[in-house]
């Protein structure tokens, strides 16, 4: 073992997206605010990123050309440009070829098997180029860059500028793996690594990044506790729950943050009124306005319950549809925010020409709108098949709006159910996928909130009071990369 040196930890965070250049969904969220975190809690810390097309023109203005080199994929050599900015504290460098990122998306085209092959090479090979860097941790997530830990071990390791560098790679949903046909084999320059190869087959003529990334990398973290468990069966593991289990000892769950100064509604200024937890008279206001602004019969005594969520299966719309009569028929307000699969959207329309006054559908991709629910609504509905962490329970937790979650994932882990007999809890939940249980339990929540006012008022400020901000989190990922070098005491905490 080498010597104990005290230094920062060098972290190399290699993401698909990363807020505020690029965005898709909680990735973006994530990428956008962990690397911040890292930086105060004592690290020094790369984000590398694609540089797309759609980033804003603004960001591409602050970029310096840092080098540009070729790598060789397969039968061709492309090029790449290391492009930087640097933003509250963290370098973020961006992988520049336009054939494979100048696009008017991120994901989605026929040929992503082989522009996230690219990503993950350049990021290897990027490493050696960094000015004054000499990385200590790559930090990989999900599929787009989950060949940089084979790519690595099979072509840099014991290279000088390597040999220092462990990886950690995160799952942030096990849903989406990178499969595509094996002839990406030869376009993304992998057929000289016979072992790589022989592994990557998750199937007949068949490649999974994921599973690459599983097996190589040297730690396995995902974005709950609860979800590091849910992996390792096959209907959360998707096919790789065995790989999961053998790698049980080296999968670790880490629940995510949320940027709380965002999420404040003490000085959001995207709502109706402020409030804290010692005031909290402006939540009053905020549902009124948000009655008013939705259609809704404007009543403080009606429980207002909301939703802001891709329209999907995954996230229990096929619950929602099964139970809203029985909830519209108690007096309850429904109001939901989001966009998806055509029959959802169509299901909701009906409900709200149905039910005007009780129910608000609102089919669209609405931020500002989004604020307005969370600090106005009652209660926030999650009744998600799967949900690998969440984040909008913990972001209306903080407006003082109480979840009704399903108990799977970080949706377990981040709601602590309300005890009756003790006081205790931040919300609601229930355990099975099912229509007339989630009923059950919103109504539960509608007594609670109908006869017992201070008990009310109790889970609110408790759900407030929550700390979800991402230095618990920053904390966690350190603690897990000093195991991959034990010899560094971190110079923040020596």
């Amino acid at each position: 073992m080498s010597a104990k040196q005290r230094r920062k930890l060098r972290v190399v965070f290699a993401s698909a997206e990363a807020a505020p250049f690029s965005k898709t969904g909680g990735l973006g969220d994530v990428a956008g605010s962990l690397p911040q975190a890292l930086v105060a809690a004592g690290c020094r810390v790369v984000v590398m990123l694609p540089k797309y097309g759609t980033i804003k023109q603004e960001y591409v203005d602050q970029m310096e050309h840092v080098c540009d080199f070729y790598l060789n994929m397969g039968w061709r050599s492309e090029y790449c440009g290391l492009e930087r900015i640097q933003k509250d504290g963290v370098d973020y460098y961006f992988i520049d070829n336009e054939h494979f990122f100048k696009r008017d998306g991120l994901y989605g085209y026929f040929d992503d098997g082989e522009r996230f092959a690219f990503f993950s090479k350049a990021i290897t090979e990027s490493l050696q180029y960094l000015p004054d860097f000499r990385c200590d941790i790559l930090h990989c997530n999900d599929w787009q860059t989950a060949l940089a830990p084979v790519f690595l071990r099979e072509y840099y390791q014991g290279l000088p500028l390597y040999d220092n560098v462990r990886t950690v790679f995160s799952i942030h949903n096990a849903k989406f793996q990178g499969m595509y046909g094996d002839s990406v084999l030869d376009t993304a320059g992998l057929l000289p690594a016979p072992n790589a190869v022989r592994q990557l087959y998750c199937a007949p003529d068949t490649i999974n990044y994921m599973q690459g990334a599983l097996i190589y990398s040297d730690l396995l973290s995902t974005v709950s506790p609860t979800y590091a468990q849910e992996l390792k069966t096959p209907f959360f593991g998707e096919g790789l729950d065995g790989l999961f289990r053998q790698r049980s000892e080296s999968l670790h769950g880490i629940l995510n943050g949320i940027d709380t100064k965002a999420f404040d509604p003490a000085t959001d200024p995207a709502i109706a009124a402020n409030f804290s937890v010692g005031d909290m008279a402006g939540k009053a206001a905020c549902k009124a306005a948000l009655q008013e602004e939705l259609g809704l019969e404007v009543n403080p005594g009606r429980p207002l319950v909301a939703m802001v969520t891709r329209l999907t299966k995954q996230k229990g719309l096929d619950l929602v549809q099964y139970s809203l009569e029985r909830l519209l028929g108690r007096s309850i307000q429904v109001a939901v925010l989001g966009t998806g699969d055509s029959t959802y959207e169509d299901s909701l329309r009906y409900f709200d020409w149905k039910y005007q006054g009780s129910m608000c559908a609102r089919i669209d991709f609405d931020l500002g709108l989004s604020q307005r629910m969370y600090a106005g609504a009652d209660m926030f509905l999650m009744p998600s098949l799967f949900e690998p962490c969440g984040l909008s329970q913990m972001i209306s937790m903080r407006y003082g709006t109480l979840p009704i979650v399903r108990e799977t994932g970080g949706l377990k882990d981040s709601v602590i159910p309300y005890n009756q007999f003790t006081g205790e809890g931040t919300g609601f939940s229930f355990a099975n996928f099912n229509g007339e249980e989630m009923a059950d339990c919103v109504l539960n929540a509608a007594e609670v909130f109908w006869t017992n006012k201070s008990a009310w008022a109790q889970l609110q400020r408790q759900a407030m009071e929550v700390d979800f901000s991402w230095t618990a989190a920053a904390n966690r990922y350190i603690e897990m990369y000093g195991w991959l070098h034990p010899e560094v005491i971190p110079q923040e905490r020596a």
